[in-house]
């Protein structure tokens, strides 16, 4: 048996980490803020603490999954937090997307009290934390990451070390913030193919054997935009804007112009003024469908066939 490892985050995500780890054979000791989210793992052997500060008073390594900057200050750093009673060399791998800035900060904190934060952030969406097909890139100390790998290889196949503090959160909002205004464009560029007059169908499978189709960057609108499955959310869209505003803020930090970030974020705010803010991301596509009078949707059915078709899955 594995020895025991804490886990703070019990959402969509955090629950379903926490199972491959109980199911790898560690020991958990967990916590979230609605004790309900725990049951499944509790049934499965987990112990309960009451707070951040009794998780990581009883597991050298912890590890987080939590909405924001604002949760993961307030459970690294606050007063029932993390922070106060972590054991000396323990570790907390934080599995949020978060700022750079943030990371940062909280690492410095830890450093002073011979602890180490460690960015983790995760790419691979529900599915990918359900089978273990996650991408998990670290900053931190290497030293650190590389005693408590086997930790993270339970959870996801695709774990990398990035560079020092913060590195790992930059790359989790180019990656994320890439796919939202890679949203942007195809909603652009589709919806003047449909209103020039192609059936939506026969666009997409077009588009799909050209250079970039190839690439089965299209495939990524098999999911949520043709069928129209924007509920229940894969991604929330409240957390998209919340990706999309942090990678704003680090290209304002370092001085780089994103146009096509900032329509993106511009589109995600106009979606979340509609009330579309627990939908799933790709929900904002939908706006230039709106502003162009076209209504895209296609059978389910019909775009799994092509998917099996051609071994696309």
């Amino acid at each position: 048996m594995a020895g025991g490892v804490g886990f703070i985050g019990l959402g969509t995500m955090g629950g379903r980490m926490a199972t491959s780890l109980q199911k790898a054979g560690y020991d958990l000791i967990v916590h979230d803020v609605s004790r309900a989210a725990a049951r499944t793992h509790e049934e499965a052997g987990a112990a309960w603490a009451d707070s951040p500060g009794q998780v990581a008073a009883a597991a050298q390594v912890v590890l987080t999954s939590l909405p924001g900057p604002a949760e993961v200050e307030a459970v690294a750093l606050g007063p029932d937090g993390v922070i106060g009673t972590m054991k000396s060399d323990g570790a907390l791998f934080d599995l949020s997307t978060n700022s750079p800035s943030v990371v940062r900060r909280v690492h410095a904190a830890y450093a002073d009290k011979q602890t180490h934060f460690l960015d983790a952030p995760v790419s691979g969406g529900a599915r990918g934390a359900e089978s273990g097909k996650l991408a998990i890139w670290v900053g931190g100390e290497e030293t650190v990451f590389t005693r408590h790998r086997e930790v993270l290889d339970a959870l996801g196949d695709g774990v990398r070390y990035i560079g020092p503090s913060g590195s790992a959160s930059s790359a989790k909002l180019v990656h994320n913030c890439s796919h939202y205004a890679l949203n942007r464009f195809l909603s652009e560029v589709f919806t003047l193919g449909v209103k020039a007059g192609v059936e939506p169908l026969a666009l997409w499978e077009a588009v799909r054997d050209g250079v970039q189709g190839r690439a089965r960057t299209f495939d990524l609108l098999a999911n949520q935009y043709l069928p129209r499955a924007f509920d229940p959310p894969t991604f929330a869209l409240r957390l998209a804007h919340k990706d999309v505003s942090l990678a704003a803020e680090l290209a304002r930090e370092l001085e780089v112009p994103m146009p096509m970030a900032d329509l993106a974020l511009e589109e995600l705010i106009t979606a979340l003024e509609r009330g579309w803010g627990d939908r799933d991301s790709r929900v904002a596509m939908l706006l230039e469908e709106a502003r162009a009078g076209v209504d895209i949707a296609v059978d389910a059915e019909r775009i799994s066939d092509i998917l099996d078709r051609d071994g696309a899955r």
